[in-house]
């Protein structure tokens, strides 16, 4: 009896085990379909034109505002104050981390500061304030070419604050 009782539940596990699949494989397959969601939603198709999505808010500037800038009330919670386009090195939901990457940027040599979007609940972290949006283009075009090997610096872009 206790021969039979055994084969029973070794068995049983046997089944269990077998029938059980990894959840990390689902995990994997839905992480890669958003990613390739957003990369769709981001990458425009060869040949066409899509336009940036913007917020529709009327620029306070005296000036027409890009079309490729975002749009966004911001508040200076740290450093100093900021003008109306902006160089954004980096976006984050926690100010703990929007901290560390002003203090890294302090470091070198630039006056970051950190801006919040309550609307998105996003700490923004800006590297480089000009007053005109021609400026802030080569603001940026020259940090992203100062870290040519930081990905994460490569992804910086202007803001425009709406105020």
């Amino acid at each position: 009896m206790k021969k039979l009782l055994l084969f029973g539940m070794c068995a049983s596990l046997l089944v269990a085990f077998s029938s059980c699949r990894s959840s990390e494989s689902a995990y994997k397959k839905a992480y890669e379909k958003a990613k390739l969601e957003q990369q769709k939603t981001a990458t425009p198709v060869s040949g066409a034109t899509t336009p940036v999505a913007v917020e529709q808010t009327q620029p306070t500037a005296q000036e027409a505002t890009p079309t490729n800038v975002k749009q966004e009330k911001v508040t200076v919670v740290s450093g100093d104050e900021i003008s109306d386009y902006n160089v954004v090195a980096g976006s984050f939901g926690l100010k703990a981390n929007a901290e560390g990457l002003k203090d890294y940027l302090t470091k070198e040599g630039y006056k970051a500061s950190i801006a919040f979007n309550s609307e998105k609940a996003m700490y923004r972290v800006v590297v480089v304030s000009c007053a005109n949006y021609q400026s802030a283009v080569q603001a940026r075009d020259s940090f992203k070419a100062k870290y040519p090997s930081r990905k994460d610096f490569q992804g910086a872009w202007v803001l425009f604050r709406v105020k």
